[in-house]
């Protein structure tokens, strides 16, 4: 199948809090796509991107999947990310190599705290983004409160381009305040059918006052529209989107969109955002990076900047955002920024300083691979054969070597000690728990010199109970987990100083020596521990014999 050029393509995440609908949206856009042909539910652990049998169990997303689905003449890579604080680095090294966002909101809870954790790591790496308030079906469902903390905590300007037709148990449909018309779904059809008709009486009102909003807001950011809106002239509805886009690729606007993805509502009107809103490939800036510096340069020198436009003829560069243990093979997933590499062919490694040859290149749809001969701009894909690279690594054409900026993974919070069940899986335990921290920037293991205990660092407690479950599960290491014991060194409270002299005869020889030692306290705060309980022999209330005791 021929794929449709950059300018009609989309690589895009889905980032929200816990439970606000993600995985279900997500879902949705694969089936009306005609990506799958069954809609798929996370309660019942048959969602696509959800495919580890933790994720199926927990009804959680563990780790960031991507899949592609056509809509209109476009393609569209999805990223569906983990909502859960424990996984943070899946969104943060996916938002590094997206091009846009999709950002849900719950409109029972509106922005909750990982809300704020996504959107300020989406503003760090300057993704465009686009919002959709879901759940309008729940009780307790309110579109305007949530899209007021979208202002009040997120600091977005938002622009409301649909709103809902009643909330809860009285949500029936929204209206499209560009185009005035009212969108309805059928239960019948599981939503396949979008059904348009004029809005009336109040709905039109506001729909009227939304759009003539909509237009100032665009008018921000088109001088064209700008005198058309201050003459009073009017203004078309393709004129309207591109002012708004324009905008939203300056990340000044987000566009919001409404809908109930579990009840099949919204999510069309939403993928038609994703083209009219989102940016391709070629609408992002040139990839930024610096030229490495060459072995026997300084590098106390300032690094000279070097750019890669999404161009096919310019030299090959790729960021590798993620490394995955896949049937215990090494799978490397990439975004392409320039050029091209083709299966079998080699790529230079800035950060280790060596070359590997890409054995075999695959297009991800979740956990399914699909062979290819050639990665090119704008491509998310994966390889096998780096044994090197880790994530945050660039490659790139040796001869024209480039650097981007890596992947800052943050550092681990809690830690739990574990130990093979047996002495024959001490060393496959060593051995998982190497390819763990290859896949997990976030995940740490080391054998603490004082104990012995094998130390394992996360994230959180879920963080290190599903990599438990995942070394005996695809490592089969039994193990046993426990808190790490704490070694107590005792010191001295102050300095001081002694000395003692030796001057005697043995065997008729003079035996002479003079000592003179300083001791002063280990380094650091510590504990001081003392004792408050006196003798009977010191006047206190206790024998000393107890008190010695």
């Amino acid at each position: 199948m021929k794929r449709p050029p950059l300018a009609r393509r989309r690589n895009i995440g889905i980032i929200s809090h816990i439970d606000a609908g993600k995985t279900t949206t997500t879902e949705r856009i694969l089936f009306y796509s005609g990506a799958i042909h069954r809609i798929g539910e996370v309660d019942d652990g048959s969602a696509t991107t959800d495919w580890m049998a933790q994720e199926r169990e927990r009804g959680i997303s563990i780790t960031a999947a991507a899949v592609t689905c056509p809509w209109k003449d476009h393609e569209i890579t999805l990223i569906d990310t983990p909502g859960h604080v424990d996984f943070t680095i899946e969104v943060e090294r996916s938002l590094r190599v997206l091009d846009g966002a999709v950002a849900i909101f719950s409109a029972v809870e509106g922005v909750e705290p990982q809300s704020e954790t996504v959107w300020r790591q989406a503003d760090r790496f300057q993704v465009p983004r686009i919002a959709y308030v879901n759940k309008l079906d729940r009780t307790g469902a309110d579109f305007g409160r949530a899209v007021a903390m979208m202002r009040e905590k997120l600091g977005a300007r938002t622009v409301l381009l649909q709103f809902p037709d009643g909330e809860g148990d009285r949500y029936r449909g929204q209206v499209d305040v560009l185009t005035g018309e009212y969108l309805s779904w059928e239960e019948a059809d599981e939503g396949r059918a979008v059904h348009r008709r004029p809005a009336g009486g109040e709905l039109a009102g506001r729909a009227r006052e939304l759009r003539e909003a909509a237009a100032e807001a665009a008018a921000d950011f088109d001088e064209g529209l700008m005198e058309a809106f201050l003459e009073g002239k009017g203004i078309g509805a393709e004129d309207i989107r591109r002012g708004l886009r324009r905008g939203v690729l300056a990340c000044q606007l987000v566009p919001v969109f409404c809908g109930s993805s579990l009840r099949n509502r919204g999510v069309q009107p939403l993928l038609d955002a994703v083209l009219d809103y989102l940016p391709s490939p070629l609408d992002v800036p040139p990839a930024r990076g610096h030229r490495p510096p060459k072995e026997g340069e300084g590098d106390g020198e300032a690094p000279e900047a070097e750019e890669r436009p999404p161009a096919g003829d310019a030299p090959f560069s790729a960021l590798v955002f993620k490394v995955q243990m896949d049937e215990g093979r090494r799978l490397t997933y990439l975004r392409v920024y320039s050029g091209r590499l083709a299966s079998g062919a080699p790529a230079y490694n800035t950060a280790r300083r060596v070359s590997e040859r890409a054995a075999r290149l695959f297009h991800m749809y979740s956990h399914k691979r699909e062979r290819i001969e050639e990665v090119g701009p704008g491509d998310i894909a994966a390889a096998a054969g780096f044994k090197y690279a880790a994530t945050g690594d660039t490659l790139c054409d040796e001869k024209h070597p480039i650097a981007f900026e890596p992947i800052h993974a943050p550092h681990p919070v809690i830690s739990i000690a574990v130990e093979a069940r047996d002495s024959a899986g001490a060393k496959k335990l060593e051995e998982a728990l190497q390819k763990l921290e290859a896949e997990d920037p976030t995940f740490r293991a080391r054998r603490d010199p004082d104990t012995g205990q094998v130390v394992m660092s996360g994230m959180g407690e879920l963080h290190l109970d599903v990599l438990t479950r995942r070394i005996g599960e695809e490592f089969g290491v039994e193990v046993r987990v426990g808190k790490p014991r704490v070694v107590y060194r005792e010191t001295i409270q102050r300095p001081d100083e002694a000395e003692a002299t030796y001057d005697r005869e043995l065997a008729g020889k003079a035996q002479f020596a003079r000592v003179k030692v300083r001791a002063a306290p280990a380094p650091g705060k510590g504990v001081s521990v003392g004792s408050r309980v006196r003798a009977l022999e010191e006047g206190g209330t206790l024998p000393r014999k107890l008190l010695q005791a």
